[in-house]
C-alpha cells in the first residue's frame, strides 16, 4: 500500500479541510507514491522520534504535531526541527502531521479529554462556520432521481442525524444551443423549454470535489448549470474544545484531583476556588486561553485547557475555575487516538506506537 492510501483515509477521519489557517497539516515530508513498510504514531516528531522509527523499520510518520509550523529558508542541522527532517530524509521517511484537523474533529483530542473525565451529553464548544456548502443544481425531470441517489452516495445531503436531506422544485428551464453545441434534448440553434427539477443540497466542504465529480458525471446535459454557495451555518461536529457533563456534580477539590490522575500530571494551575459544585465542564486541548470567554458563555462551571498566562487567570471573574493542566498531558492519548484508529482499519502493514516521551518540559 502506499502512503497516498493511508492519507485518504486519514482525510476523511479528520478532513484537512478544516484545520486553523495558522497550521501546517498533510504530508509534511516525504512522497505519497512510497509504499508503506510500518507506520510509527508519535505526538510530535523530534530526532528521538526519527530514529525510533528508524529502529522499528517504520517508513512513515504519522503525528500529531507538525515538524514544520512556517517555512525553511535554509536546510542546516542547526537546531532541532531542521536536524529531525533531515534525518527523516536521509533514511527515507515521510512524516505526516494532523494536529487542529484532528482538534476539529468530533472524535478527536477534545473527545479523548471527556471521555477520560468521564463527561457526557458532550457537544462542540466553538462550532466551526463557513464549513457547510449547498448546491444547487437544474436536471431534467426523468434523471433528477438518479443524479440526487448519486450525490448522496458520496455524502451531499447529510445533515445531523439525518442522510439523503434534499429540496427539490419542479419548474421549466430553457436554453438554446449555438452551432457548436450537442444539446442532449431539442435542436441547436432552436429555444428549447425542458420539465426540471431544481435540486438544493448541501454538503460538507471537504467533499465538494467529490460532489462536483459526481454532478458532472451523471448529470445529462451537455453544459451543467449549477450555483454553490458558502452558508453561514454553524456546524456542530466540527470545531475547537468540547462541553460535557458529570452525572453528579464534584466538589472543586475533588474535580482537581481527578484531573491529576487521569492526565498523570505532577502539578494543575487553577484560578480562584469559587466553593460551588462542578457540573458543566469545557475542554480544549493544548494552547486554549482564546477560548476563555466561550467556555465562560457556554455556563460551564469548569475549563480545562493548557499553556494559561498570568493575566488569562484573571478573566475568571470569579464565574468559572480555569485551570491549566499542561499542554503534553492535555494531548497525551492523542497518539493512542491515532493508533487505534489505524490498527482498526490496517492490516497489511504494522502499526506501531512510539515509546518516545516528547515532553519537552520537565518537573522540579
Amino acid at each position: 500500500m502506499k502512503i497516498k492510501g493511508l492519507i485518504d483515509h486519514l482525510k476523511n477521519y479528520a478532513p484537512l479541510d478544516y484545520a486553523e489557517d495558522f497550521d501546517n497539516v498533510g504530508l509534511i515530508v516525504g512522497d505519497e507514491n512510497q509504499p508503506i513498510n510500518s507506520v510509527l504514531v508519535s505526538l510530535d516528531t523530534t530526532e528521538d522520534v526519527v530514529q525510533e522509527a528508524i529502529n522499528t523499520g517504520c517508513n512513515l510518520i504519522v503525528s500529531f504535531h507538525p515538524i514544520i509550523y512556517s517555512g525553511i529558508k535554509k536546510l542546516n542541522p542547526n537546531n532541532y526541527v531542521n536536524r529531525s527532517v533531515i534525518k527523516a530524509i536521509k533514511n527515507d521517511i515521510s512524516i505526516y502531521a494532523i494536529h487542529t484537523a484532528l482538534d476539529n474533529a468530533f472524535h478527536g483530542v477534545n473527545r479523548v479529554i471527556c471521555n477520560k473525565l468521564g463527561l457526557e451529553n458532550t457537544s462542540v464548544l466553538m462550532p466551526q462556520s463557513g464549513t457547510i456548502k449547498k448546491l444547487t443544481t437544474y436536471v431534467p425531470k426523468n434523471d433528477a432521481d438518479n443524479l440526487r441517489e448519486e450525490l448522496f452516495k458520496v455524502g451531499a445531503g447529510n445533515i445531523g442525524n439525518y442522510s439523503n436531506c434534499s429540496f427539490n422544485l419542479e419548474g421549466q428551464g430553457s436554453f438554446k444551443g449555438n452551432k457548436n453545441s450537442n444539446p442532449v434534448v431539442g435542436k441547436k440553434g432552436q429555444t428549447h423549454f425542458e420539465d426540471e427539477v431544481q435540486i438544493n443540497i448541501t454538503y460538507a466542504k471537504h467533499l465538494q470535489g467529490q460532489v462536483l465529480s459526481q454532478l458532472f458525471k451523471h448529470h445529462p446535459y451537455e453544459e451543467v448549470a449549477y450555483e454553490i454557495e458558502t452558508l453561514e451555518n454553524k456546524n456542530h461536529h466540527i470545531g475547537l474544545g468540547m462541553l460535557g457533563e458529570f452525572e453528579s456534580q464534584l466538589k472543586e477539590e475533588d474535580f482537581l484531583k481527578l484531573l491529576k490522575d487521569k492526565f498523570k500530571t505532577p502539578t494543575i494551575r487553577y484560578s480562584e476556588l469559587l466553593n460551588k459544585p462542578i457540573e458543566k465542564v469545557a475542554v480544549l486541548g493544548g494552547s486554549g486561553a482564546s477560548a476563555i470567554s466561550k467556555a465562560l458563555a457556554s455556563g460551564a462551571d469548569a475549563y480545562v485547557t493548557a499553556d494559561l498566562k498570568y493575566h488569562d487567570f484573571f478573566k475568571a471573574e470569579q464565574q468559572i475555575l480555569l485551570v491549566d493542566i499542561g499542554h503534553y498531558e492535555s494531548e497525551q492519548y492523542t497518539k493512542q487516538l491515532l493508533y487505534a484508529y489505524l490498527k482498526e482499519n490496517f492490516t497489511n502493514f504494522a502499526t506501531v506506537l512510539s515509546n518516545t516521551n516528547t515532553n519537552p518540559v520537565q518537573y522540579y
